[in-house]
This record gives C-alpha cells, sequence and structure tokens, in this order.
C-alpha cells in the first residue's frame, strides 16, 4: 500500500504540481508561529494600535424594537462583538495587538431624532466606561446621529470634552445623502475645532442590492469597499477637503478601491470638463488629497500593503483588523511580511501614526 509520502515522491516524475492555494500566507510562510504581544523591532518594543475593531452593547441594540435581530452582522465572531474584557484581551494579545480603537456601524441612522439620540448616549456612555476600565488597552470612537447634524455636534463635543472618547465612528452616507452635502459642515467644523479623528466605515452600497445578489456575498465584498471610494471621492471632488483641511479621516479596508486606481480621477474633468463643476476649483490634484487622509491596512497581501503606501505613504496607514470578524487574524505577520517596508515604516503603520494622530504617548 502506497503511503502519502511515495505518492508526493512521484508527483514530480508524473508532472504533478501543488500550490498552497492561498491557505498559507506569506508571513505564516516566514514565521510558523505568529506573532504575540509583545511586539518588537531590533529590539525596540512596538505599542501596536488597531484602529479598526468592533463592539455592539445590547442596551443599545434593544433599543432598536423589533429592528434589534437584525443588529448583527451574519458572520463568524458576531457574538464576540459583546465584549467580555479577558476574552478580548486574549484575543489581542494572541493577535499582537496592544490596544483597539473601538467603533459601532452605525445602524440607527433612520431612527427618529429621539430614539437616535438616546441609542447614541447609551453607547457614548457604555464606550467610555469601557475604556475607563482598561485605558491601556481600549480607546473609542464616539457614535453620532448624524440624520440630524445639529444633534451629532452637540454629540460629537461632549463625546470628546466630557467622555474621553478619540472622535467619532460613521458610515459611507447618511441614508444614501454624501457627507459633502453643506448640511453636514457643522459636523466637520466641529470635527476639526476638536482635531478628533472620523472613521469612516462603510455600509454596502444599497443603490446595488440587486446586482449583489448571487454568490460571494457581493454587498460587502465589493459593496463595502465600494461604499468608502464613492464616499472619499465626494469629499474631494465637492471641495470638502479644501473647506476642512484639518479633518482627521481614516478609511476601513484600505480606503476601498481609491487607492488602486486614484490617478483616474486627476484625468476626468479634463476629458469631460461637462460632468466637472466650474464653480469647484480645487486647491490640489484630486490624488494629492489621498495624502491627507488616513487608511488602515486592512488589504490582505504584501503586495497590496505596498501598493497603497506606494499610492499614499507609510505615515498614512494605521493597522487595522475588523476584529472580532476574523477578515485578518494576523495583521502584525501581515506588516512584518512586506518586505518592501522599512523598520521604521513597519513601526509606523504599527502603532506610531495612531499614536500620533490621537494624541497618545509614545510607543
Amino acid at each position: 500500500m502506497s503511503t502519502r509520502r511515495d505518492f508526493l515522491k512521484g508527483a514530480g516524475t508524473a508532472g504533478i504540481a501543488f500550490c498552497s492555494c492561498g491557505l498559507l500566507d506569506a508571513a505564516h510562510a516566514q514565521n510558523p508561529r505568529p506573532r504575540q504581544l509583545p511586539i518588537t523591532i531590533k529590539g525596540k518594543r512596538i505599542k501596536t494600535i488597531d484602529v479598526h475593531a468592533h463592539c455592539y452593547f445590547h442596551e443599545s441594540i434593544n433599543l432598536m424594537g423589533d429592528e434589534a435581530g437584525k443588529i448583527l452582522p451574519p458572520v463568524k465572531g458576531a457574538p464576540e462583538h459583546f465584549i467580555l474584557i479577558e476574552n478580548r484581551l486574549k484575543a489581542m494579545d494572541a493577535m499582537g495587538i496592544d490596544m483597539q480603537v473601538l467603533s459601532i456601524n452605525p445602524f440607527w441612522y433612520r431612527r427618529e431624532r429621539e430614539a437616535a439620540a438616546e441609542i447614541v448616549k447609551v453607547q457614548n456612555e457604555k464606550l467610555a466606561e469601557l475604556c475607563a476600565s482598561k485605558p491601556d488597552r481600549f480607546a473609542a470612537f464616539a457614535s453620532l446621529a448624524l440624520q440630524y447634524p445639529d444633534l451629532a455636534v452637540n454629540q460629537l463635543d461632549h463625546a470628546v470634552k466630557k467622555l474621553g472618547l478619540r472622535g467619532a465612528a460613521i458610515g459611507g452616507s447618511v441614508s444614501g445623502e454624501d457627507f459633502s452635502d453643506p448640511k453636514f459642515h457643522p459636523v466637520w467644523a466641529k470635527a476639526e475645532e476638536l482635531g478628533a479623528v472620523l472613521f469612516i466605515h462603510p455600509q454596502s452600497t444599497p443603490e446595488l442590492a440587486k446586482r449583489f445578489k448571487g454568490n460571494g456575498w457581493l454587498s460587502n465584498t465589493i459593496g463595502n469597499p465600494l461604499d468608502t471610494t464613492i464616499a472619499l471621492q465626494h469629499l474631494i471632488f465637492e471641495g470638502t477637503l479644501d473647506r476642512f483641511p484639518g479633518l482627521k479621516i481614516i478609511a476601513a479596508h484600505g480606503g476601498g478601491y481609491l487607492g488602486s486606481y486614484a490617478p483616474r480621477s486627476d484625468h476626468a474633468c479634463f476629458v469631460s470638463p461637462q460632468n466637472c463643476n466650474p464653480d469647484i476649483k480645487l486647491k490640489k490634484k484630486p490624488t494629492e488629497y489621498l495624502n491627507q487622509l488616513y487608511f488602515d491596512a486592512l488589504v490582505f497581501t504584501p503586495e497590496a500593503l505596498r501598493h497603497l503606501v506606494a499610492q499614499v505613504g507609510a505615515s498614512q496607514i494605521m493597522l487595522g483588523t475588523d476584529h472580532p470578524i476574523p477578515w485578518e487574524e494576523h495583521p502584525v505577520d501581515h506588516v512584518f511580511a512586506t518586505d518592501s517596508l522599512t523598520d521604521r515604516q513597519k513601526a509606523a503603520i504599527l502603532g506610531e501614526n495612531a499614536a500620533r494622530l490621537f494624541g497618545m504617548k509614545g510607543t
């Protein structure tokens, strides 16, 4: 009876080749045991900061009434959104993450003012309580009822000044209304005034729901990156980033598709000026605005991270995992596996960029 070893030994002479089919990434091949805390580079301790991690609170979800059961995403890791401190810390340790900056994806944008205000109040207070319990391990983005910009301004001010939250997590739009709409300008003005960081996390692209049907969870696989891309392009082309040059914006999932095909933006208004507003005179080329935005490193492969760095600069990229959803279970290894990065760039992406942006103590 032939053994598996015999079969493999004879495979080469039979003209058979084997591949990993992507099951083992370069990081694992080079470092079979994933890096855990503490993380060091040439003996220097690096404080790793994950700017893209999630949680939920039962108290706020229950305020959604009959819709409460539809809030949790149908994914692995969904129950872990309700943080059990010791379990979450163990998971972070295993991933090599010192600190998570927590956020809650908006599920309240269609609620009436009073209900939305109560949901946001509960969430922001619970986030502040969680961060206070482990200030060395957790920070958080506030929730905002952006459908009511005047309310969102007050919520952001309170969250930053009174609760100690680091900024706010926002969707890719507000029920289809883009952030470049002047109605949202007071919110961006307040964020700029406070130095608050805005984390854009998409909510698919609902207008394309019919085309997303079928295999592959396309509403997320394609819809989420597309939603972020549209949001960023409007902020650029409508002059919002010129109006609020001090805005600190982090875009989830590597900024969607923008970093992969950004130069096309520089040619659009030259090729078709009739499709561009002559009253909006941008101060820079569209691609140059990418250098004032920030992006998480959740792009999966060393080549994708290399390209993103080449497009926007290592100074604009931060660690992001989407934890507890298991998109990227070894995010630190992913950065180390990107051989095109210098040690200084790796340290920046792993934590130093985030520490600087959030005004945290040095790593």
